[in-house]
Order: C-alpha cells, then structure tokens, then sequence
C-alpha cells in the first residue's frame, strides 16, 4: 500500500487487512472494487497495490475472515467477489476497536511538548 505523499514505509502491519475487511461491510466486493474503495474512501491518500491487495485477498479467505465467489463485473468480465463472513465481521470489530486505542494513545504522546 503506498501513501500519495511518496511516503516511503508501509503502514503498520496488519492494517491492509482491516482496510480489506471494512470495505467489505457493505457488501461483495471484487478485487479492483475493494482498492478503488479504500482510495477513494482515504480522499486519494492510499493507494493499494495488486501486488499487496490479492494475497492479502487470499490470506483473509484462508483464515475464513472471507468468502469469495465468481460473478460478472459491471463490464460484463468474470470476477472473483469477496464477501466478510460472520468471523470477519467479528475480526474487524476487535481489530477496529485495537486500532481506535492505539491511534488515540499515538495521538496523545504526539501532542505532548
């Protein structure tokens, strides 16, 4: 996953996969849906990579967080979909909930003088 700024380290470990996860809470995704989701829902800020996106796609199905199924695109081309299953739903809501305490405590040390 690459920021816009150029900025050269990847994010924390761990955060792609609840980036995948979120952008599945509304329903199937195919894999190019799912990174235009993120890039468009960061206001242009990360960009996913094919190289990161699918296997991270395959990882989460190997861990039954996904479940995945083929269909047709809106431009009529065979796609794999993603859809979160009821253990990646509860995956995202204990990763969201770590990630909403660590940025607060990261946010607070970076305030202090």
């Amino acid at each position: 996953m690459k920021a816009k700024k150029d900025n050269p380290g990847d994010l924390l470990q761990g955060t792609l996969d609840m980036l995948i996860l979120k952008s599945l809470v509304r329903g199937q995704k195919h894999g190019y849906a799912v990174a235009e989701w993120i890039h468009l829902t960061s206001d242009d800020v990360l960009r996913v990579e094919e190289g990161a996106l699918y296997p991270a796609l395959h990882r989460l199905e190997l861990r039954g967080l996904l479940s995945s199924g083929w269909g047709a695109s809106d431009n009529n081309r065979r796609a794999k979909y993603y859809s979160l299953t009821a253990a990646g739903r509860k995956h995202l809501a204990a990763q969201s909930e770590y990630w909403s305490r660590m940025s607060a405590a990261i946010a607070r040390v970076l305030r202090t003088a």
